[in-house]
């Protein structure tokens, strides 16, 4: 089409319009949840859609969470583990791991490849879809760090950071900030379906749950 039928199209459509009301406005009542919004069923539907997704999921209380993180960094080998900024210093307290704080200056590409695990918090956890979302807040660092390392510990704490449903996550997450939105680990499937994890960020995907 070119510039004159355009404008010819246009200006009919104007014509044709003249006089007539504006649409009015749909109503948006949209449910926000669709789960009973009790904190115990929130809890247990997140673990469950995080499980479903392969992530492996664990309940804990905060004094129990350092002996936990050293677990299972033993557990999986984890000889070097990244740490990003704003990270508790008490949360890798018991582990023999080595220690790389992502600080400036930041770890390099190869230091980071170089890396068996990395242990995180997040900004928010959606037990609808089984989700955690990531905002490089304090304790969450750089994409980067969370996507390279084989081994992503993701600690969510149930009393602030759990929220049933993606409308009620929204509001709590910044849009200019760099987001990254996690259901278990990475993983992709070719045109016959066959499973293939790790392609593109951490094969293993553990989520604990701190409950107080």
């Amino acid at each position: 089409m070119n510039h004159n039928s355009r404008e010819r199209v246009l200006s009919s459509i104007r014509q044709a319009l003249a006089g007539t009301s504006p649409a009015p406005e749909p109503a948006r009542d949209y449910l926000t949840v669709h789960t009973l919004d009790d904190d115990t069923a929130v809890l247990d539907l997140l673990h469950q859609n995080l499980a479903d997704y392969r992530a492996t999921v664990h309940r804990s209380t905060e004094p129990e969470l350092p002996a936990l993180v050293a677990q299972l960094l033993h557990r999986h080998g984890a000889r070097t583990v990244a740490v990003p900024p704003g990270l508790p210093a008490a949360w890798l307290s018991e582990t023999a791991a080595e220690q790389h704080h992502d600080v400036a200056p930041c770890l390099t590409r190869h230091e980071l490849e170089a890396m068996d695990a990395v242990v995180t918090n997040c900004a928010v956890a959606v037990a609808e879809t089984g989700t955690i979302v990531l905002d490089g807040g304090p304790g969450q660092g750089r994409r980067a760090l969370t996507l390279v390392p084989d081994l992503h510990i993701c600690v969510v704490r149930a009393q602030d950071q759990v929220v049933a449903s993606v409308p009620q996550a929204l509001p709590r997450l910044d849009p200019t900030r760099p987001q990254t939105w996690i259901s278990g680990p990475s993983a992709t499937s070719d045109i016959e379906l066959d499973r293939v994890e790790g392609v593109h960020g951490p094969r293993r995907l553990h989520v604990v749950i701190v409950t107080c």
